[in-house]
This record gives structure tokens, C-alpha cells and sequence, in this order.
């Protein structure tokens, strides 16, 4: 259950926020201080004895809290404003299951209410400061409204350039360039080893003696994208032996066509969900 506090000030008192599963809690025992520094809780347990007070908490976890006991709550809305009753907030939270009112121990303890509760919790210590709460309270949402917008306009941003990067990077890395004068000039001697030159650009053999220190072949380290260039280049291949094409024309033609199909793929969004 993610909790996080916040404080804002309401007529030069500190007012302490709890945002509790995105549902902001303002304490009550803060708001009280603003009626009596020294005893805030005898101020809250005052408020809990008034039969408006349990009517006003005992409808609003039956509109949000399934969980909510109603037996319990129509006891004490019985009990209420009689010379004996006294309640506290514990004892509301524990006898009824209510979760608008929470109380909490530690640096940040203190009675807590949902904003809806505390908002009617401040009109009965003074209709003004009410009204100042309020206000600085829809400050605060605003500017947390307008800090949300603006990190997630910069990890956009971020992003954006992060990906750009990325793709760059990738393009420099796998997209072939185009075969040198001597290298069309060669004769190679397999047909594997033409693909490879169009397609990575080195021989087998050329890429063994510079990658000494890795096992396997030069296609055991291909990418996703070049595996399916490799693919395609096999079949063209094919069809331009049976054209009686010289193994130097072949080349040429591979070549371009591995550098537009690696383009395309690299630009690919379906080639991208493949991947992730």
C-alpha cells in the first residue's frame, strides 16, 4: 500500500498530507491544532460525539467502503449526543471496518481523514479556515497536476531521443554498405560466402580471423533482421542463377537489395513487437 506525505499551510498552520492509494488524507489532528495546540484530540473526539458528525462519516463508507459494518455504525449513531457517549477515532475505525478515517503512529502519526471528511471536519472548527483549506488544498493539486504534466513531457522528450539514438546506432550497425570495386571484382568460393559479403559486407573466413576470440560463424552472431535479409537473399539468389547471371552481377544486385530490406526492417514497428 503505497503512502506518501506531503504538508501545506493553512493560516500559518502546518497541515500534513497523506496520499494513501491516490486517495489524499489530510490530518485531522493538524486541523484541530488550529482550535487547541495543546489537547488536538480531545478537539477530534469532541467532533466524533455529535450525531451529525457520525451520520455525515457513517454515509460516506457506505458510498466507498463495501467492507463498511452498518449494525455497528447505526449503534453508535444511536449512542450519539447522549450525555455518555464518547468515541475516537480507534474506536470507529475498529468497531465499523471504516477506512475514511485512519490513525497512524510513527514521525508522521496522527488521525488522518479522506479530504471529503476532513473538508467537513474544518467547517466545524471555523467556516474561514475551512475555506483556506480548500484554497491551498487545490493549490497544491494544481501545481502537482502541472509537475506530473511536465515529467511526463520530459521522459517523452527523453524517449524520443533515446530511441533516436537507438535506431541510429542501428542503422550504423547493420544496415550493409555498398560492396567496394574490389570486392565485386573477387570470386568467391562458395555461394554462402557471396551472401555474406553482400549481406555483412566480409567472408567467413575474413570474419573468423577478426572475431579470433568468439565461437561459431559470423551468422551465429546475425540479427533478427539480418537472419531474415539472409533468408530472402538465398531465395534471390537462386533466381538469378537460373537468369545465367555472372557470380560479380549477382553480388551487386544482392547487395542492394540487403541494404533496402535491412532499411525497411530496421523501420519496422511489426519487427519491433516481434522483439520485445
Amino acid at each position: 500500500m503505497a503512502k506518501t506525505t506531503s504538508k501545506i499551510i493553512v493560516q500559518e498552520q502546518e497541515i500534513t498530507l497523506l496520499n494513501k492509494n491516490n486517495e489524499e488524507y489530510i490530518s485531522l489532528t493538524d486541523l484541530a491544532r488550529y482550535r487547541n495546540s495543546m489537547e488536538p484530540f480531545s478537539v477530534i473526539n469532541n467532533w466524533m460525539r455529535s450525531r451529525s458528525t457520525i451520520e455525515f462519516i457513517g454515509l460516506w463508507e457506505k458510498l466507498n467502503n463495501p467492507d463498511f459494518k452498518p449494525i455497528e455504525f447505526e449503534r453508535f449513531k444511536n449512542e450519539a449526543g447522549s450525555n455518555y457517549f464518547v468515541l475516537s477515532p480507534q474506536r470507529w475505525i475498529e468497531a465499523t471496518n471504516a477506512v475514511g478515517i485512519v490513525s497512524k503512529s510513527g514521525r508522521y502519526g496522527g488521525t488522518f481523514a479522506h479530504n471529503d471528511i476532513a473538508f467537513e471536519f474544518a467547517s466545524w472548527i471555523s467556516s474561514e479556515f475551512k475555506l483556506y483549506l480548500i484554497t491551498e488544498f487545490k493549490r497544491l493539486k494544481t501545481e502537482d497536476t502541472k509537475r506530473l504534466q511536465l515529467e511526463w513531457n520530459l521522459q517523452r522528450t527523453i524517449s524520443k531521443i533515446n530511441y533516436r539514438i537507438h535506431t541510429d546506432a542501428i542503422k550504423g550497425n547493420l544496415i550493409p554498405e555498398e560492396i567496394t570495386k574490389n570486392q565485386i571484382q573477387m570470386v568467391y568460393a562458395s555461394e554462402a560466402d557471396l551472401l555474406n559479403v553482400a549481406l555483412f559486407g566480409v567472408t567467413a573466413k575474413e570474419w573468423q580471423d577478426e572475431n579470433s576470440d568468439k565461437t561459431g560463424n559470423i551468422r551465429d552472431y546475425a540479427s533478427l533482421e539480418q537472419l531474415v535479409v539472409l533468408s530472402n537473399l538465398e531465395s534471390n539468389n537462386a533466381l538469378l542463377i537460373e537468369q545465367s547471371l555472372s557470380q560479380r552481377e549477382r553480388l551487386i544486385q544482392l547487395n542492394k537489395a540487403a541494404i533496402a530490406q535491412m532499411k525497411s526492417l530496421v523501420e519496422s514497428t511489426s519487427m519491433k513487437k516481434l522483439k520485445e
